[in-house]
């Protein structure tokens, strides 16, 4: 379950409760729905969800770059141990680092990098070997 408190003092406040994943996608959204131009902050509670999947992690990344492209500041607080880990196993971070605090918007740019890269090795159509030649001599 997921709620969503609006503030009218320069913060949309998003509190998440129990897991988050597909069900949340649509409750995260409406958040920044009315979002006006008094709204300096973005700020997600995560104190409350236990758990995390792939699809809540999707949805958290994009509230997170709408916020930003809304310009608001985005804050993430709250993060507890199962969605930490799924974060660090995403982004293929291993040992110690998986326990300590993640930074979204660096967090978001490692995964659409890697994401980039993928599509760029698995486009073979794309011409990515032109400079490559098998012709014998």
């Amino acid at each position: 379950m997921t709620t969503t408190n609006v503030r009218r003092y320069g913060t949309v406040s998003v509190s998440v409760n129990g897991t988050l994943d597909e069900d949340a996608g649509p409750a995260l959204q409406r958040a920044l729905d009315n979002v006006t131009a008094d709204e300096r902050d973005l700020m997600v509670d995560l104190h409350g969800a236990m758990s995390m999947d792939s699809a809540g992690l999707l949805h958290l990344l994009a509230l997170h770059r709408r916020a930003e492209n809304l310009g608001l500041r985005v804050l993430v607080v709250g993060w507890q141990p199962q969605p930490q880990q799924l974060m660090a196993d995403v982004a293929g971070i291993r040992g110690s680092a998986t326990g300590e605090r993640y930074a979204v918007s660096g967090f978001r740019r490692l995964i659409e990098e890697r994401a980039q890269r993928a599509r760029d090795l698995s486009n073979f159509g794309a011409g990515w070997l032109s400079g490559f030649s098998c012709d014998a001599p």
